[in-house]
């Protein structure tokens, strides 16, 4: 499965505030948030957030504590709650525009698409140039299926800053799900010499390593994200696919099951998990995966293709002709080749 980033780098803002003659209150509230600011920078997460709700227990009007605190839940994926959060900092002070910066992306991941854009768009004149605003707005632009104006987003945020490795994944991820492969390529190649280790690119490297069928190098790209995240179910699963294609069915049948026990509902995991119940002539087991993929109803490439040559090869045309309509409906390439050869 192709990457592309949902949480964005976030910055840690230490703000700090002035303390007069305000009282005793304030002045633990300050301390309090600077020392959630420590934690936070550590990944400390947990311990930022109970230094957090102490400098707003002692300040409820602590606008800065909030912001700070919304993206300690966002680090800790409770998104919700950030969003919460960024609000009652945005309520406080409306003028505190890294609130809705970041309450963009928070609602982006909440698929709360129209308030992330409005968000942006109270806050574009003073982000006319921030690599990062683009960025969101890119991703923004990706989420409602609009290809073109993404990229031209993620254009903007490299104009910006041509080392932006996020922008770069995300630009290419773009590009390959347009099937534009070789500018899908360059920019994951770009991230990863910025980051050796950054994960996304080198999973997203690995597909088209696979498409190639590259598969030594595909598995290259696949260990060294697992190397460092052994338990990651897309990697799993896109390692257990290059394992299919080249022998190692019972290998590539482990991952593939460890990859479904992290994420139940990945298509692409059900999918593979058929061609391997295909490949061993267990047919009624590989129609079982394929179509409980179909039911997520999230698009898998040659998922339907797949499912009709297991029922063609059960001989059951009918079946197999149906489901390959289906697919042609989906641009699936081997429902439309199944098609035209078999349901004359």
């Amino acid at each position: 499965m192709l990457f592309i980033f949902k949480y964005l780098y976030i910055p840690i803002f230490l703000v700090l505030i002035i303390v007069g003659c305000s009282g005793q209150d304030k002045k633990d509230s300050a301390d309090f948030f600077l020392k959630g600011n420590q934690a936070l920078s550590q990944k400390n997460y947990a311990e930022a957030l109970r230094l957090y709700d102490e400098a707003i227990a002692k300040n409820a009007d602590f606008s800065d504590a909030y912001l700070n605190k919304g993206i300690t839940l966002l680090k800790l994926n409770r998104t919700q709650e950030a969003y919460e959060v960024l609000t009652e900092a945005i309520t406080i002070d409306p003028s505190l525009v890294q609130a809705n910066l970041v309450r963009s992306e928070a609602g982006l991941d909440l698929g709360r698409l129209r308030e992330a854009k409005q968000d942006l768009q109270l806050i574009e004149k003073e982000y006319k140039d921030s690599t990062r605003f683009y960025l969101i707005k890119g991703n923004i632009m990706e989420a409602e299926g609009n290809a073109s104006l993404a990229i031209q987003e993620y254009d903007h945020s490299l104009q910006l800053s041509p080392k932006n490795v996020e922008a770069l994944v995300n630009r290419g991820a773009v590009y390959y799900r347009l099937g534009s492969y070789p500018a899908a390529k360059a920019d994951f190649q770009a991230a990863v010499t910025l980051r050796p280790d950054q994960p996304q690119a080198l999973n997203n490297l690995g597909l088209i390593a696979s498409r190639e069928k590259k598969w030594g190098e595909a598995l290259s790209y696949f260990d060294l994200v697992l190397n460092s995240n052994p338990a990651d179910p897309y990697v799993l699963n896109n390692k257990g696919y290059v394992l299919l294609q080249t022998g190692e069915g019972s290998k590539a049948k482990e991952l593939i099951e460890r990859s479904l026990e992290k994420l139940p509902a990945n298509g692409y995991a059900l999918r593979n998990l058929g061609i391997y119940y295909q490949q061993n002539g267990q047919l009624d087991k590989a129609l079982t995966e394929y179509l409980k993929a179909i039911d997520i109803a999230e698009p898998v490439e040659w998922l339907y293709g797949l499912a009709g040559r297991a029922y063609f090869s059960q001989n059951n045309k009918a079946e197999a002709c149906k489901i390959w309509k289906q697919g042609v409906m989906l641009k699936d390439s081997i429902s439309i080749a199944e098609l035209a050869k078999n349901c004359r």
